[in-house]
């Protein structure tokens, strides 16, 4: 099993990256909470991996973080959900807000993300509400602010790439820039989720 890459960064979109590892191009899905805080293409990168193994395929998911991977490792073990909806969760909440939903069992912020029902927001809740004590909270890191253009742009890939319709996407990217027009992928991504949620 592969549970660790550190190598050169190819390729990156929001859910996807390429990694190249002496030479072999590893591809890896990954949530957004990790792609806020990598490096562009051409750089050093370090990820965590958790390898799910099917009948027809090997599948890498990479976590820029500790936290994020024992949270996916126990998202998919919820029943009724796969990697793909974990990933989904990641990438629709930071990490410390979804702690805090699954610890207050918050099914209203729970089904703001795509793919999450009210019925899988109540089994994510009442599943994993007493395995949270045991995850490591750590610090946030800041993320280098980007021009109005290619922030719109990102974020705007960002959601649809999440599941959210394009012209619902563009209402909340373009509320969340009227808040800071310059400031970070992630803070900007934040604004405009919790604009998706209202």
């Amino acid at each position: 099993m592969i549970a660790h890459l550190r190598g050169v960064l190819l390729e990156k979109q929001p859910n996807r990256v390429i990694v190249e590892v002496q030479g072999v191009g590893y591809d890896v899905h990954v949530p957004l909470s990790t792609f806020f805080k990598m490096a562009e293409p051409g750089g050093e990168i370090a990820l965590r991996v958790h390898t799910h193994v099917r009948e027809d395929a090997l599948v890498l998911y990479g976590f820029g973080t500790v936290l994020e991977l024992q949270l996916f490792e126990r998202l998919i073990g919820v029943s009724g959900i796969g990697p793909k909806l974990a990933l989904a969760v990641l990438s629709g909440m930071e990490p410390a807000e979804l702690i805090a939903a699954i610890r207050h069992a918050d099914v209203g912020r729970l089904t703001g993300i795509p793919g999450i029902g009210k019925k899988t927001a109540e089994r994510i809740g009442l599943e994993l509400k007493d395995k949270m004590a045991a995850i490591q909270m750590e610090e946030p890191t800041a993320t280098p602010a980007a021009t109005a253009d290619t922030l719109r742009s990102d974020v705007l890939s960002a959601l649809v790439n999440l599941g959210y319709h394009r012209p619902l996407a563009e209402r909340a990217v373009d509320a969340a820039l009227h808040v800071a027009s310059t400031g970070p992928f992630e803070s900007t991504l934040k604004h405009a989720l919790r604009e998706l949620a209202k």
